[in-house]
């Protein structure tokens, strides 16, 4: 191919956007060191990503599956592991609700004590502390 554009790969992915990414993902790789599976010809990484894709060097499911596992934080082998995580989340959660509800247990005893521990004043202690300007009530 003399020269590749976005329209000569279209055909291999539903969507555009999925094209980007994939092919931005193998342009990444190719630049990380990658060897590419077609011929240089002093192009860009991006336009051999594009060439790679137009000529089926590398399997459309191949490139997704990288692309997945680029973004992924772990890569999961067998349903056990899955279990055993989903597990300690559940776990981890519940602790973690059990200790705000210490917390707000906590904050109403404190709460409670603190109104416990005032002072109550009367009407009459007001105004027994307070000078003569301050006696005169509204009638």
């Amino acid at each position: 191919m003399a020269r590749i554009t976005v329209e000569d790969c279209i055909d291999k992915f539903p969507s555009r956007f999925e094209l980007v990414l994939v092919a931005s993902n193998r342009a990444r790789k190719l630049h990380a060191g990658e060897d590419p599976t077609v011929e240089i010809d002093n192009d860009k990484n991006t336009v051999i990503a594009l060439r790679e894709i137009a000529e089926e060097t590398i399997t459309v499911e191949n490139l997704k599956n990288n692309l997945i596992e680029e973004y992924q934080n772990s890569i999961f082998t067998e349903d056990e592991d899955i279990n055993e995580i989903e597990d300690s989340s559940n776990d981890n959660q519940s602790a973690v609700s059990e200790l705000e509800i210490d917390e707000t247990n906590q904050d109403k005893e404190n709460t409670k004590q603190e109104v416990e521990e005032a002072p109550i004043e009367n009407q009459q202690d007001n105004l027994d502390n307070s000078s003569d300007g301050d006696k005169v009530q509204d009638i």
